[in-house]
Formats: structure tokens, sequence, C-alpha cells
């Protein structure tokens, strides 16, 4: 059987060395492995790195990555394609725990799981701390995956189409997929031993822009799929509640400029926003016996703010008037849960 790896790739030459070795290594004895790696308009030096590997390279103007897994994928030559992203390193094992999962024919994508590339830099392991509490609790079959560590079945891409080239950024593309498959009828299996390392962010600045883009797009997610709206199993409530609270305590805080009873109402909606920062984060210390991990607190407050305001313009982007409405129904309906 051949299996096909596809790698978007956008001013990656400082990354991608480390992912097609990786790549390279995969320990499936029994299939034959081929690497596509679609460069998206790079202006480094990413096809004089890539073109010194046994692999495909195509080049497409910059169109974003979902229509450069798209351009991969339609190239492949495997039944089954797995996507990884050029600044992750996958384990030697990693196509081989994905593809134990496709037990049944329904089965139709495998999502698996992180490991991280930079363990020195503290945001970066806050991150990727936070994002391993989430794995371990995934089930079995789940409601999501990740474009950087998945495996589809490519009957299943030219049914659906795959990713919506739409979504222009990174963020929202692999949700989006992942819904439109579970719409089909078919099943997302969770490889938990199935490990990419991934270079988490280590600037706080860059960090906040990511969330804001992530909080934008995930308006447009709502708006095409409005039943995901109350979360899957990757987003908690947190996730759902903590962006309108984040806009509710900013109208506050102006308010209380001129009103002032508004000041105790600002100052119970910051109370409330400081205490949901910190379960996690303390659970997380405990587990780790490591204090610095508090420092997640701090960072996703302010992330909160991010996603808040970048869900406020796809808010008015996406959904024009209604936008603002939708968020307040988030709340309810979160509330209400």
């Amino acid at each position: 059987m051949i299996i096909s790896i596809v790698i978007p790739s956008y001013n990656s030459a400082q990354t991608i060395i480390q992912c097609i070795e990786g790549c390279l290594e995969q320990q499936c004895t029994k299939d034959v492995v081929e690497i596509i790696i679609v460069d998206d308009g790079s202006t480094d030096s990413t096809k004089d790195v890539v073109e010194k590997y046994p692999v495909k390279y195509v080049y497409q103007e910059n169109n974003g990555p979902a229509a450069a897994r798209n351009r991969g994928w339609r190239a492949a030559k495997g039944d089954i394609v797995c996507f990884t992203d050029s600044d992750c390193i996958p384990d030697r094992t990693w196509v081989r725990q994905l593809l134990k999962k496709f037990i049944h024919p329904d089965i139709t994508a495998v999502g698996g799981s992180y490991d991280i590339a930079n363990r020195e830099g503290l945001i970066a392991n806050c991150i990727h701390e936070e994002i391993m509490e989430r794995h371990r609790n995934m089930p079995e079959y789940v409601h999501a995956f990740g474009s950087y560590n998945v495996a589809i079945r490519k009957e299943v891409l030219e049914t659906v189409g795959g990713f919506d080239e739409t979504y222009r950024r990174a963020s929202g593309e692999d949700n989006d997929l992942s819904y439109r498959i579970l719409k089909e009828g078919h099943k997302i299996a969770f490889a938990r031993n199935a490990i990419v390392a991934h270079h988490h962010t280590e600037r706080f600045s860059i960090y906040l822009k990511e969330q804001f883009r992530h909080g934008y797009w995930r308006m447009k997610l709502y708006r095409d799929h409005p039943d995901m709206m109350k979360g899957d199993h990757y987003t908690s409530i947190k996730d759902i509640v903590e962006p309108p609270i984040s806009l509710l305590l900013l109208l506050s805080a102006l308010l209380a400029i001129g009103i002032s009873f508004m000041k105790a109402m600002t100052l119970v909606l910051l109370c409330l926003f400081v205490i949901i920062q910190l379960p996690m984060p303390l659970k997380i210390v405990l587990q780790k016996k490591d204090m610095k991990y508090l420092y997640l607190a701090w960072l996703t407050f302010f992330r909160g703010f991010a996603r808040g305001s970048g869900m406020l313009v796809g808010a008015i982007r996406f959904w024009r008037f209604k936008g603002l409405g939708m968020l307040c129904s988030m709340l309810k309906n979160t509330l209400k849960s």
C-alpha cells in the first residue's frame, strides 16, 4: 500500500529539514511512503532545501495552507494521505501509529497528538502542557482533528472536497473538514501514540496575534457549522464562555469611566475572569511539580482578550450585524449547559 505524506510549506527553510528527515525515517516496512512538499509561494530558500531530498516538490502561488494541502493530496498516489506541518518533527512510528486505527471502514480519519520540539522556552512549554492536558481527556472517537497530525482516506477527501480554501490562514480549516467528514456519517479516531513534535510559539506578542487570528476565523467556522458552537472534544466550556466575558469586561471598564456603579460590575467580571484562568495551570503545577507553569494563567488571561477581540472582528466580518447577537447566544447556551 502507498501512504502519502503532504506537508504545506511557507518560508520554512529553517524548520523543514527536520520535518522531511522525520518523514523519511518512518518505520513502515510493508508500505511505500511518498512525501509531497507543497511550497505555498515561499520567498526564502525553502525550494533549495527541499530539493536536496528524495521528495516531490510542488510550487504554487501563495494561496494559504488549505489550498496547499488540497494541491498535495490531489497529487498523491496513496490510498491514505497523512498531513503534518513544516515546523513539526514526526516520531519514527508516527505513520504506523496512525494506520493502526484504521480498523473499520467507517473510520476515515485518524488524528494524533503532540510532543514539543523547543523545550527551552517558558511560553512554549506552557502552551504544550495545556494542549497535552486536553489530549489526555480525548475519547477514542473525536469531533475534530488538527491538520498538523492526521491521516485521511483519499476517497473521503474526494467525496467532501478536501479543505475549504476560503480559510486563507492557518485556523479553522481543519475543524471545518472534520465536521464535514462527520456529517457524511464517518468516524474520526484519536491515536494518542501517533506523535509529532511541534515548535510552539516562544514570543508573547506573536502568541496573542495567533490567538486573535484563531478567534477571527472561529466566527467563520461557527457561521458554517452553527451546531458546533457548543464545542467539540478539544474545546472546553472555558474556551466558549471566555471571549464574551472578555468583551463584557472591556465594555464594563469603558462604561465605568462615566458611570460609577459600573465600577463594581467591572470588578466582579475581572475577578471572574481571573478565577477561570487558574484551574488548568494549578492542575499542571501539581502534575509537573513545577511552579513555573503558573505563568500559563497569565498567558491565558491575555489570550482571552485576544481571542475575544478576534471573534468580535470576525463576527462583524462574517455575520455582519448578527455577530454580536451570536456572541451573546454562545454565552447563553454555555450557561444553560
